[in-house]
């Protein structure tokens, strides 16, 4: 599940729309839309993949979201307009939600303060790393609807599988933020072609001077910091959490290095947005045991040296012994009695012991605790202050790591939206470089989007089935253009009609990502939609 956006989701059926809201709690990325139409609702329910769905119970549901596993039936009052309004405000600290550019989304809106009361009651929590609503536009993606989405296997394949499918071939990302990342991109290819040129040169740079190969190993070192950050949100983030996030703060000064050997500016600009925060790399190394413990109520946390009182209680605890050694000495030479003993007792804690006879000739500020048949057991008040400061050392030393834990969260959570904005830009420098070594590996071409109606591949082949297929796969050509707007593709049962659909829908896909395409060479128009279906008893990657 690491690999996969685990989202909830909120429904809402205006009066001549749904409104849908998104939010995935591990990161904070929280988003909106409307569409017009059921089919587009069942589109978008298809792509985001709810683990989670929220209904109002008044609802009447079609049957593909009725069966849905998670479903979750809520009060119509969740839903209200108003009350979504002053939820959504107070999170993010406005007057209205005008800067969000969604004030005008009234059912997107409604599911989003449904979505934000329900994490907010489940979490137990401000949701501080959640602050901002993004909106979503139909027109800015290329449009799948279910079928087509289930048929092109993006993620998983007819069967049910994550075997041979899209992201089994492309996922080669060296963290799982960058694979979650990826199959965003995969669900909801862009139609900008700005944004997917600017990709497409920082895939260019990354593959001509072979940067990838430093790049991955440096970046499977960062791990995924994205998750660690919400944690830290909402202040769960164990010990192994804070090395783990020191570990990768340590590695951006050298990634920084490395991008600037990259002659891009889409690169430039994400390493402009990638902070190296030495203060915080600095605090976490000192405060933060190397190896620490699975949970905090183990102790041994916070590193030796970091704060002195807690050295002083471990100290305490685990020198005891030595106190005792020199007690004995000094109270020896001090009273002059050669048979004195110093020594504990679960019952009756630290005491100093003398023979009966002994016990007449004992120091004033001797104070009896014991007697034995044979012996006297005193007590003095420096025995009894070290005795105070042992038997409660190891407490007092965990509720001071505690207490210096929490002051960790709490300068993280000031730098937390810096640190989810380098966390992004990392990820996506993660899937560009995953793009790189992918295009290198599989010999892909950079394709040409163009302003002019038409698609022409020259050597397309299905990046699937040619991975899978135990005999070379035949590369084949594709011309459509104004003139040429069909191609009627006949031939027999199991001939591989499909696969050729496919393929040409794969390649456009893969395009509006930014990914290099599996030809000698393409060249893609305008594309707003993809429809695709299979044959009834197809299994392309099985051959």
């Amino acid at each position: 599940k690491e690999y996969q956006d685990q989202l909830l989701v909120a429904l809402w059926q205006g009066r001549n729309n749904y409104g849908l809201a998104a939010m995935d709690v591990s990161s904070g990325r929280f988003t909106v839309l409307e569409t017009p139409t059921e089919t587009g609702m069942l589109a978008e329910l298809s792509r985001l993949n709810p683990a989670e769905l929220l209904v109002a119970e008044t609802m009447i549901l079609p049957g593909a979201v009725s069966e849905r596993a998670g479903l979750r039936k809520r009060p119509i009052w969740e839903f209200d307009f108003d009350t979504a309004m002053q939820l959504l405000t107070r999170q993010f600290r406005t007057d209205s939600l005008a800067g969000f550019g969604c004030a005008h989304l009234t059912s997107g809106i409604q599911a989003a303060g449904c979505l934000l009361n329900y994490v907010r009651t489940t979490q137990q929590s401000d949701l501080l790393h959640c602050q901002g609503l993004h909106i979503e536009n139909a027109e800015d993606s290329l449009i799948l609807d279910a079928i087509s989405r289930r048929n092109l296997e993006i993620e998983i394949n007819l069967n049910g599988s994550p075997a041979n499918t899209l992201v089994s071939v492309f996922d080669c990302c060296a963290s799982p933020m960058g694979s979650r990342l990826l199959r965003r991109w995969l669900h909801r290819p862009v139609r900008n072609h700005v944004r997917i040129q600017q990709r497409q040169e920082a895939v260019a740079s990354i593959k001509t001077i072979y940067a990838h190969e430093k790049l991955q190993p440096l970046l499977k070192q960062i791990g995924d910091v994205e998750r660690i950050l919400s944690r830290v949100a909402l202040r769960s983030a164990r010990p192994r959490d804070m090395a783990r996030l020191r570990d990768a703060l340590l590695c951006l000064p050298e990634l920084q290095q490395l991008l600037g050997t990259l002659g891009s500016p889409h690169v430039s600009d994400l390493a402009r947005d990638i902070r190296e925060f030495p203060a915080l790399a600095a605090l976490l190394q000192n405060a933060v045991e190397e190896n620490p413990p699975v949970v905090l109520r183990e102790g041994g946390v916070i590193a030796p040296g970091y704060d002195a009182e807690v050295d002083e209680l471990r100290n305490l605890s685990t020198n005891a012994g030595e106190f005792l050694i020199r007690l004995e000495e000094q109270e020896k030479t001090r009273t002059g009695l050669s048979t004195l003993k110093v020594g504990y007792n679960r019952v009756h804690g630290y005491y100093i012991e003398l023979s009966r006879m002994q016990s007449e000739t004992v120091p004033g500020d001797y104070i009896r605790r014991q007697t034995l048949k044979n012996a006297e057991r005193y007590i003095t008040p420096q025995l009894k202050e070290f005795e105070d400061k042992v038997l409660s050392a190891n407490s007092k030393a965990l509720a001071r790591e505690k207490h210096l834990y929490e002051q960790l969260l709490d300068v993280l959570l000031q730098e937390l939206p810096a640190l989810q904005q380098s966390a992004y830009c990392i990820a996506e420098l993660d899937v560009l470089s995953n793009f790189a070594e992918r295009a290198l590996v599989l010999d892909l071409c950079c394709p040409k989007l163009t302003d002019n109606i038409g698609i022409k591949i020259v050597g397309g082949r299905h990046p699937v089935v040619e991975q899978v297929s135990r005999s070379p796969f035949i590369a084949n050509d594709l011309h459509l253009n104004d003139d040429n707007r069909m191609l009627v593709i006949t031939g027999p049962n199991m001939g591989g009609k499909s696969t050729y659909m496919r393929q040409a829908a794969i390649i456009v896909l893969l395009a509006h990502t930014g990914c290099f395409v599996p030809a000698k060479a393409a060249q893609i128009g305008p594309v707003d939609r993809i429809f695709t279906r299979i044959g009834s008893s197809d299994d392309l990657a099985g051959g």
